[in-house]
């Protein structure tokens, strides 16, 4: 067999073990073998090596600090203590346990940088709480899945230390440049959830008036928390710290808050070590079995390939990004974000480039993209999560998400021919 014939068997073989429901890292790896098997130019003893090779980079020590770093925020107190805040500074909105879960959802961002950790603890902690003052279960569990599509944007996301440690870019930058996307899918899907709910009649949650004195209270018990977001950024942006000594410095710090909040014991300890060990296993074993595959693709030039097509046929590089963004819209249906990320970030970015598109524009082009396709059927990671937790009827979940589709492909259009929404930012801290 043409190596272009086995690159292609490859593929497909890849396609249907996803159909078929495979895990995500046995897919891409049972695909990888196959390759090495029908090529016989290539010892298969090298897949080990690769696997190895691909989670052998310092970048990547920063991830198992923060997924650890927002575990024990989830044990110590800490999201409570934002909740709290959060319900105070929107007591006055029409569907203010809406507007709770979309602000949770940003403030903590800034804190778990994983969506699937943020969607798990709000399907928990808010969604019964909505349920329980008249929203509707659909509405809830949309609001809870799309809201944490803001945590992947907003820093220190584990998506921008991926792409940062694959596409060889800054990952302090690609901190720096979420807070713009962030920020602006925060404040229109407030908006959104406003309107639905003064069309619903979801009433504001608490008084209609804000008790200064309490808006004091809440923040002075938020504002340790709130702080570390700060740290992180400032520490990288002034060279005081890496993004992997920030991630230890995050860790260090949620355990002292725990220690000073007095809700963190050896029992919570034990329990927040053995939750950020497998979490951050099941993010590397796919990192690992997606680089073996990447490196296929990189052996056989692929990107120069594609690269040398996509040039040729199209005109410049806003026809480059409407393709790639219907692409990635498409692949995010049915692969997961990470894994999706690692097997096409050594395709896209060359071509990105090569099109004059910013990387780092890009990058968040790439990763809002993925966290769209985890709220998006059939195979949303996301949607499966909260609607497992609230025990939502997909078919629900997908009607009452339609407005919040429409207002994520908005978002995404301005990212993708408004530069400044993800490069404003970065230009005037850089």
């Amino acid at each position: 067999m043409s190596s272009g014939a086995i690159i292609g068997f490859s593929c497909i073989a890849l396609l249907i073990l996803l159909f078929l429901k495979v895990p995500v890292y046995g897919a891409i790896l049972g695909s990888t073998i196959i390759y090495f098997v029908l090529q016989p130019d290539v010892t298969i003893y090298l897949i080990i090596q690769r696997m190895i090779a691909g989670i052998e980079s310092i970048p990547l020590l920063a991830v198992p600090f923060f997924i650890a770093a927002g575990v024990f925020m989830n044990y110590t107190g800490v999201t409570k203590r934002i909740m709290d805040f959060c319900t105070v500074l929107t007591c006055k909105l029409p569907g203010g346990l809406a507007q709770v879960n979309v602000l949770l959802s940003t403030m903590m961002g800034g804190l778990s940088g994983s969506s699937l950790a943020d969607a798990a603890m709000e399907a928990k902690m808010l969604e019964p709480e909505m349920e329980r003052h008249g929203y509707s279960k659909p509405f809830s569990s949309a609001v809870t899945a799309f809201s944490s599509i803001i945590t992947p944007l907003i820093p220190p996301g584990i998506a921008a230390i991926l792409y940062g440690s694959i596409a060889n870019l800054s990952i302090g930058k690609l901190f720096i440049a979420g807070i713009g996307p962030g920020l602006l899918l925060c404040t229109s899907m407030m908006l959104l959830c406003g309107i639905i709910s003064k069309k619903r009649g979801y009433q504001a949650y608490g008084q209609a008036r804000m008790d200064k004195k309490e808006l004091g209270t809440k923040f002075r018990h938020a504002i340790l928390p709130l702080c570390l977001p700060v740290i992180i950024i400032g520490g990288i942006r002034l060279g005081i710290c890496t993004p992997t000594e920030a991630g230890s410095i995050a860790v260090v710090y949620s355990i002292i808050l725990g220690v000073l909040y007095r809700e963190l014991g050896w029992g919570e300890l034990k329990k927040g070590l053995k939750e950020s060990v497998l979490t951050t296993a099941s993010v590397l074993i796919i990192v690992s079995a997606a680089s073996a595959f990447s490196w296929i693709l990189t052996r056989e030039q692929i990107p120069q390939k594609l690269t040398a097509l996509m040039t040729t046929y199209i005109g410049g590089k806003y026809a480059f990004l409407v393709i790639v963004n219907v692409f990635l819209l498409f692949v995010g249906m049915f692969i997961e974000g990470n894994a999706a990320l690692i097997v096409l970030v050594p395709l896209l970015h060359p071509m990105a480039v090569a099109f004059g598109v910013d990387p780092i524009q890009f990058a968040l082009i790439f990763n809002f993209n993925m966290a769209i396709g985890a709220v998006t059927p059939p195979m949303g990671t996301l949607m499966f999560t909260v609607c497992g937790i609230t025990k939502c009827k997909m078919k629900d979940f997908i009607i009452a998400g339609l407005p919040f589709y429409a207002l994520a492909l908005g978002c995404l259009a301005l990212l993708t021919f408004v530069p400044v929404f993800t490069l404003g930012i970065v230009n005037l801290v850089f």
